[in-house]
């Protein structure tokens, strides 16, 4: 379900001081130097960092640095990666975004141990056409601090797709500006924040090569406008292909659920879902309850429906995949579904009759249980179903407990089975006894007011965030 090369020659990269990414008017905003301050997992899994730097004629030059574990410890190989990138108009997909077109240049690799190069030469040797077939000889030693071409624009060259490397990413682009207060007690006013939104990656390593986003992954920050206290931030921003950054060692909590979590900001899924989330668990039992509030707009402002649902859990056992991760299995029992705009209302008013709740009896404002029509097929919600699940749990720099849950297919398919678990992550949700001040002025949690079909106090939006809004993730229950 949907609950939810030759690059060694010197180049004149000089950026300007005032600039290096810049969207059409009334868009997005303005961006310097990117980068990424933690260690992030993409599907697979892959574990990287970036660092992407973008300049006034429009030329970027992007760092990513791949590592062997989930700490971002143990660096594997690096690109670099020079191209142009040319902003366009804004997504009529996906609304808030700007697309864009990019051309690389070149593309080239530097590997950080014998380990390394073996693998990748042997990705490349064994899956690549004629032209890299014989891109590192067999038995080739590791050379230090070597720079090897990948592709190559001049020589119509490109040996990058045995790595599933694509830069589809820079086709859709957000900035976004927010302010953060200053932490010393005796300091007042704020701090400005710039964060860049990229294309988000296929989960299915085949898609990736064609893959044209509609979502975004995690945010990278500017360089100079950045979220503080930001422990790697200047570990990244000083790395190059030859220095890959190694992060700070950070302590592994266990998996610790029982509580609250909610979202720290809207959410945008692929296929223009925007939401936010909030979640439940009870330990002692091993039940949970979540919220799922869905929008038409990315800023989370215009709610068009909310579904609550709830369940039981399994005992979580370590990833066998991705290190650090918990394995579970979530099954759904419960749940009811509250419309929120006009256009909701008229969809499940016009469903099958007998497929979601009860026929024609959908309003606004108004929360029904779906349980007795084992879903609604109108929202692609089947019950019961049960979810493989991958959940971990870190703390952030402010010492607050953030919860990692399995990224969502891109497909819109369920992991309804083992084999689909998922292997990379959404958004963190944050523990409410750690949601601060920073965040309440998005939406509320609570809801009062209107009676449900049977008579029970509904949910309607209070007018005041108290704490964070709380949001179904979209499900598709096959």
């Amino acid at each position: 379900p949907r609950l939810e090369g030759g690059l060694r020659a010197p180049h004149p990269w000089v950026p300007l001081e005032d600039f290096t990414l810049r969207t059409p008017a009334g868009c997005c905003g303005w961006l310097r130097t990117a980068f990424l301050p933690r260690c992030e997992v993409r599907p697979g899994p892959e574990f990287l960092t970036r660092s992407y730097l973008f300049y006034a004629n429009r030329l970027f030059k992007a760092y990513q640095f791949y590592y062997w574990d989930p700490s971002c410890r143990d660096p594997s190989y690096s690109l670099v990666i020079k191209g142009k990138l040319r902003l366009r108009q804004a997504s009529w997909i996906t609304r808030g975004a700007t697309e864009a077109d990019y051309h690389l240049h070149k593309v080239g690799i530097v590997f950080h141990s014998q380990k390394a190069m073996r693998e990748v030469a042997s990705w490349i040797n064994q899956t690549s056409g004629e032209g890299c077939s014989g891109f590192l000889p067999p038995g080739r030693t590791w050379a230090p601090g070597a720079l090897y071409e990948l592709l190559s624009a001049k020589t119509e060259r490109d040996c990058t797709a045995a790595l599933g490397f694509a830069m589809h990413e820079l086709s859709l682009v957000r900035v976004e500006k927010h302010y953060q207060p200053l932490l010393q007690p005796q300091q007042s006013g704020r701090r400005l924040v710039e964060e860049l939104y990229l294309g988000d990656i296929h989960t299915e390593w085949v898609e990736r090569l064609h893959y044209r986003p509609t979502g975004y992954q995690r945010p990278m920050q500017s360089a100079v406008h950045h979220v503080h206290p930001c422990p790697a931030c200047g570990i990244i921003y000083r790395a190059d292909e030859h220095h890959p950054p190694i992060l700070p060692v950070r302590a592994q909590l266990p998996m610790q659920l029982s509580g609250s979590w909610v979202s720290t900001h809207c959410e945008v899924r692929p296929a223009v879902l925007f939401l936010t989330r909030y979640f439940i668990f009870h330990g002692n039992n091993h039940t949970w309850e979540g919220y799922y509030y869905h929008y038409s707009d990315p800023l989370c402002k215009q709610p068009t429906f909310t579904i609550y649902a709830s369940g039981h859990y399994t005992q979580g056992i370590p990833s066998s995949k991705v290190r650090g991760g918990t394995e579970l299995a979530f099954k759904v029992t419960q749940a009811r579904v509250t419309p929120m705009d006009q256009v909701t209302v008229m969809m499940l008013n016009s469903s099958e009759p007998g497929s979601c709740g009860l026929t024609s009896s959908w309003s606004a404002g108004v929360e029904q249980d779906i349980t007795p029509t084992n879903g609604c097929l109108a929202l692609g919600i089947r019950l019961p179903h049960t979810e493989y699940e991958l959940f971990k749990t870190e703390q952030d720099t402010k010492d607050r407990s953030l919860l990692y849950i399995g990224e969502r297919p891109t497909d819109g398919s369920s992991p309804d089975r083992p084999d689909k678990r998922p292997t990379s992550y959404q958004a963190p949700l944050i523990q409410c006894a750690g949601a601060s001040e920073e965040f309440s002025n998005y939406v509320s949690l609570k809801y009062l007011g209107s009676k449900d079909a049977n008579g029970n106090e509904a949910l309607k939006p209070l007018p005041v965030a108290f704490l964070l809004f709380i949001a179904l993730l979209f499900l598709r229950w096959d």
